[in-house]
């Protein structure tokens, strides 16, 4: 009887072992202080919202392992290889002083183009080095393949990919997975729902180089690498209340396709019995605060994904070659979806046919997404197979809306806004720089001036005002690419 009862609980224990989720990269479920907690004061030690440590790996175990230094060299060796669709810049220093490298792929490196911008993130956390390793193996795979892979060519003429294999080369090199300073990075931005990580004096200097990079670099998209799992996660990673449950963000739709994209191009991510069709929203999966993802999104005008790519954080360096193979096309073809699909074009004005910054914004969507300064080029990304609503907009001019029917691929809509007019008749002050004299003084000549004259000059006015809008009009058609469904506003 004794024995029954032990077998009994043995059993009992180990089903309850095999079923209890595993703690995964972005952090388990019980690896941070919740806010609200009464052993902690959430605006003070719960901004750093440690995980838990795990046992760190052999040093047998990391070899065949890049190491910082040889991350370092492989870097400068292929912008010297591939000078011509590369270079390498740095966007800050680690806490010991490492410099965070950067790889830029394009045809045109380091011009500011009317194109989209994409970013990877490689090593957030310390322990988990496969992303580093798989990133460098992409851009020696474009650079290999540029000139005959239809895919690689795409994103080299279309896209400015920046890849940054490693965030936290001083986790890495202690196989930890906080920084030197130990602080989880993915713990460390500004949160949307708690006042934690406000303190600039606090903030770490990985955090704040990510930070600076995108008030430089205007990114549609991107995406870091993590392990200890193997979904792809989107937004919201935390919840208002505090408690774990689904909570979408405005573009819902548009992240779970190109979650959905990465999921079902990878070789069985999508088979996931833990994660339906391989993709999870964050919150569902357990909340986080301080998350780099929902950062980006908010406030850097980028849709992020956290992507879980190796169940194994520090798998050995022979099983590499097989992590990247089920990767590769997953990676790539997130990339390619900058300007495959989505919504895509430049905003201009009537008046001088200049571009034109301003918003875009999509009926029910509660998002707007900026134009650039200089080019006045937007892409908005959304899920394909429906019909959308998109109004463009800038001070002092009219703003335009049409209504986009987004099939397979994707669809350039330009707009040209039309100035406003004041009661007076004086044109509103906006951002290009208009004469306002002229105007007045046409007025003025027409009232002076018999009929026929007035009407003349009418008709003169009538027509190079055509003739202007046929030239922006003919500039747009030029700029746009054969594979695009285009429309002009």
């Amino acid at each position: 009887m004794i024995k029954l009862r032990f077998v009994q609980s043995l059993l009992f224990f180990t089903a309850i072992c095999f079923f209890i989720p595993k703690i995964a990269a972005r952090g388990g479920h019980s690896d941070y202080i919740q806010p609200g907690d009464g052993n902690a004061s959430f605006h003070g030690t719960a901004r750093h919202l440690f995980a838990q440590e795990e046992k760190r790996p052999s040093v047998e175990l990391t070899r065949g392992y890049m190491t910082n230094a040889d991350l370092e060299k492989a870097m400068k060796d292929f912008t010297k290889r591939c000078s011509k669709i590369s270079r390498l810049y740095s966007i800050g220093k680690s806490v010991n002083g490492f410099p965070l490298w950067v790889i830029e792929i394009s045809d045109k490196p380091g011009e500011i183009e009317a194109e989209p911008a994409f970013k990877y993130i490689g090593n957030v956390h310390g322990d988990e080095p496969v992303g580093r390793e798989l990133l460098l193996r992409l851009a020696n795979w474009i650079c290999d393949n540029y000139e005959k892979d239809p895919l690689a060519k795409l994103i080299v003429e279309n896209v400015h990919l920046h890849i940054l294999p490693s965030l936290n080369p001083d986790g890495f090199s202690v196989r930890r997975r906080n920084n030197a300073n130990n602080v989880d990075l993915n713990r460390d931005f500004p949160d949307q729902f708690f006042l934690i990580n406000e303190d600039l004096s606090l903030r770490q200097p990985e955090t704040t180089a990510i930070m600076n990079w995108l008030r430089e670099i205007r990114f549609t998209a991107s995406a870091t690498l993590h392990g200890g799992a193997l979904v792809a996660n989107f937004p919201w990673d935390g919840t208002e209340d505090k408690r774990k449950y689904y909570y979408g963000c405005p573009d819902d739709q548009t992240f779970r396709f190109l979650a959905s994209l990465y999921s079902k191009s990878h070789r069985n991510m999508s088979f996931s019995i833990e994660f339906e069709d391989g993709i999870t929203n964050g919150a569902s999966w357990y909340p986080i605060y301080g998350g780099m993802q929902d950062w980006n999104y908010i406030h850097g005008g980028c849709f992020e994904l956290t992507l879980e790519i190796s169940d194994n954080k520090w798998p050995r360096a022979s099983e590499l070659p097989t992590i990247w193979e089920y990767n590769r096309k997953s990676m790539l073809n997130l990339v390619a979806s900058l300007v495959k699909t989505g919504v895509h074009g430049r905003i201009f004005s009537l008046d001088q046919g200049k571009p034109l910054p301003g918003l875009v914004v999509v009926k029910g969507i509660n998002y707007t997404v900026k134009a650039h300064q200089a080019y006045a080029d937007y892409h908005r990304l959304l899920e394909p197979g429906k019909i959308y609503e998109v109004t463009a907009s800038s001070p002092g001019y009219k703003p335009k809306t049409t209504t986009v029917w987004l099939g397979e691929n994707a669809v350039t809509a330009d707009f040209i806004l039309i100035p406003e007019a004041s009661y007076g008749g004086k044109l509103l002050r906006s951002s290009c720089d208009c004469s306002y004299g002229q105007p007045l003084l046409l007025t003025r000549f027409f009232t002076e001036t018999n009929n026929g004259i007035t009407f003349a000059l009418v008709v003169v006015v009538a027509f190079l005002f055509f003739l202007l809008q046929r030239r922006v009009r003919s500039n747009l058609w030029k700029q746009r690419q054969s594979s695009r469904r285009s429309i002009t506003v």
